[in-house]
């Protein structure tokens, strides 16, 4: 309870473990080192509410300056780790410093996807994945320019739904068949593609990107053998973990590195958590998630490992995305031939599909139907088999379909 901590990493998992680590009774001291010069804060809001400019920068922290101050926690900011020394338990700062540990939690998150096409690093190309990315591209919305979007994500979609907001023309890329192919069902990306078109913006499905070009600066891009114009270009082609440090420490790491059910790695003094991370699912199956509720609930299990209440980490995931007036929330992993079924309809805007698995309830997409992703949420953590004729039938209220 009293061993020296070190936490790599300034995000989300980083303060809950802060948090959870004190609640839970460790005493010991605990440094946490972010490379920002900022200490943790809530990243989901920057495509949403802070680039629309409706949410303030001060309350996307996740704690104040004070909490870090009682709780005994040294923050270490603007400062990269740039190894671990697993023999004499120290790691190494980029300025030259060593700092020893008795516990290490690498909290170390993800980094954005680049595009590597030809113009790739031109003036006008943009990514979001912190505060100095959503300031970057704040600066420049305004209305009238010409967008491009490349992806077609939660991210790539979340900006859009903000640029046609504020009056930019957008013409969004997508490589593949359909909007949030690798995360949603048919039914839902049908029903954001046609709010998105209805918004104004512009789909190109099935249209990878080939180049962008200008003379100095983003002019056009060339995707799917046509050119399209365009002043900006916002890429949201997804992440890649932060699972580096561990690997040239010795650490397992397959896209992410690998931990037990306790949030611990081959090294039984060195935990990890949240999007860097890839450990057993609740069917078994190794994954890596990248969500808030996936790097709290880490955390707080390796709080409860370090203090000596290991609790196995068996919880059910869940996301949500807001657009325009939209919010979708999922519990659960879709997986392909899962029995998708429908409850209410979307041209109300209200609706959700509920995906059985071997008639077991395993995932729920809910659009504005807050009620149906906490019942299912929790039918999916109780592992219910339903009846998906009762499901679909809207007479019956949710509370009574299974």
């Amino acid at each position: 309870m009293s061993q020296k901590l070190i936490i790599v990493g300034a995000g989300q998992a980083a303060a809950q473990a802060v948090q959870s680590l004190r609640a839970d009774g460790f005493t010991g001291p605990i440094t946490l080192i972010g490379d920002e010069p900022y200490g943790p804060y809530q990243r989901p809001p920057l495509s949403k509410a802070y680039l629309l400019g409706t949410l303030e920068r001060e309350r996307l922290f996740l704690k104040s300056d004070a909490f870090y101050q009682e709780t005994n926690c040294e923050l270490v900011l603007n400062a990269s780790v740039t190894a671990i020394h697993r023999s004499d338990k120290t790691v190494q700062l980029g300025d030259g410093r060593k700092l020893s540990y008795d516990l290490l939690l690498l909290a170390t998150g993800a980094r954005v996807r680049r595009l590597k096409c030809p113009g790739a690093d031109l003036p006008g190309v943009y990514y979001l994945r912190d505060i100095a990315d959503a300031n970057a591209l704040q600066a420049v919305f305004s209305s009238g320019k010409r967008i491009a979007i490349v992806g077609g994500g939660y991210i790539g979609l979340e900006v859009a739904a903000v640029a046609a907001k504020r009056g930019l023309t957008v013409t969004l890329f997508e490589a593949m068949d359909r909007l949030l192919a690798r995360s949603s069902s048919v039914t839902v990306s049908d029903f954001y593609a046609a709010e998105h078109e209805r918004a104004g913006v512009t789909l190109k499905l099935r249209t990878g990107l080939e180049a962008i070009e200008g003379n100095g600066k983003v002019e056009r891009i060339r995707a799917g053998g046509q050119t399209y114009d365009a002043d900006i270009v916002l890429v949201g082609i997804g992440v890649l973990p932060n699972d580096e440090l561990a690997t040239h420490a010795g650490l397992a790491a397959q896209d992410g590195i690998v931990v037990d059910q306790n949030g611990m790695t081959g090294d039984p003094s060195i935990f990890a958590a949240g999007d860097c991370t890839r450990h057993i699912g609740r069917d078994g199956t190794a994954l890596r998630l990248e969500c808030v509720q996936n790097a709290i609930d880490q955390a707080k299990h390796v709080a409860l490992a370090i203090t000596g209440k290991p609790k196995p980490y068996s919880e059910v995931p869940w996301f949500w995305s807001d657009q325009y007036d939209l919010k979708l929330q999922i519990a659960g992993m879709i997986r392909p031939g899962d029995h998708a079924v429908l409850r209410g309809d979307p041209a109300a805007r209200k609706f959700s599909v509920f995906h059985l698995r071997d008639g077991v309830l395993a995932a729920v997409e809910a659009v504005n139907a807050a009620p149906d992703y906490m019942l299912g949420k929790k039918w999916i953590a109780d592992r219910l088999r339903v009846d998906p004729v009762r499901l679909a039938d809207t007479t019956i209220p949710i509370k009574e379909a299974v």
